[in-house]
């Protein structure tokens, strides 16, 4: 095989408030629990099933710390792609332990928050190459992690940090906007 790949794809709700901490660096990370759902009829009794995994998810890049911090509450929906990544850590009897999570660090990782902005200014735009788009409240948050604005909309940030360059259809060009395009329903 001439290469691999580590790639993971979520859609889900948080369970919990997101988790913040400060490293004696000045650098935060921001830990998140994601839950997904599937569900589907039982073929004897024809009753609904389902079933839900949790995920953990560990956002280190500092723009999108910022984001989460703001506006991700419990219950919030959320697209997210990042890597796996296992750890080994010791408990209190010393016993070796393993914990794999999603990690979500530089260029590779994207935040889209589903359900729109909860109290964040209201920007239009399109998509950026390494941006991380939000969803519903049109909002785009790149790298920087502030909102890029274009359609004119406000940017939360007072500044235009949250730029990204190439890839996607940056908001010009023939046809409608991202943000046009977005339905009230997800079509999955």
């Amino acid at each position: 095989m001439a290469g691999s790949l580590n790639k993971v794809m979520l859609i889900g709700n948080l369970g919990a408030d997101p988790e913040i901490r400060s490293f004696q660096n000045g650098g935060k990370v921001a830990n998140l629990r994601i839950a997904t759902s599937e569900t589907w009829k039982d073929r004897n009794s024809g009753e609904r099933q389902e079933r839900t995994e949790w995920h953990t998810v560990a956002i280190f890049s500092e723009g999108l710390v910022g984001v989460v911090e703001r506006y991700l509450r419990k219950g919030s929906k959320v697209y997210i792609e990042g890597q796996l990544q296992t750890r080994k850590w010791q408990d209190q009897q010393g016993n070796d332990r393993y914990s794999t999570e999603v990690v979500i660090r530089g260029l590779g990782g994207v935040l889209t928050m589903l359900d729109g902005a909860s109290g964040g200014g209201s920007g239009g735009g399109g998509g950026g190459g390494g941006g991380q788009r939000s969803g519903g409240g049109g909002n785009d948050w790149g790298q920087g992690g502030g909102s890029s604005s274009g359609r004119g909309g406000s940017s939360s940030g007072g500044s235009d940090w949250g730029r990204t360059g190439g890839g996607g259809n940056g908001g010009s060009g023939g046809g409608s906007n991202y943000a046009d395009d977005l339905d009230d329903d997800i079509p999955f």
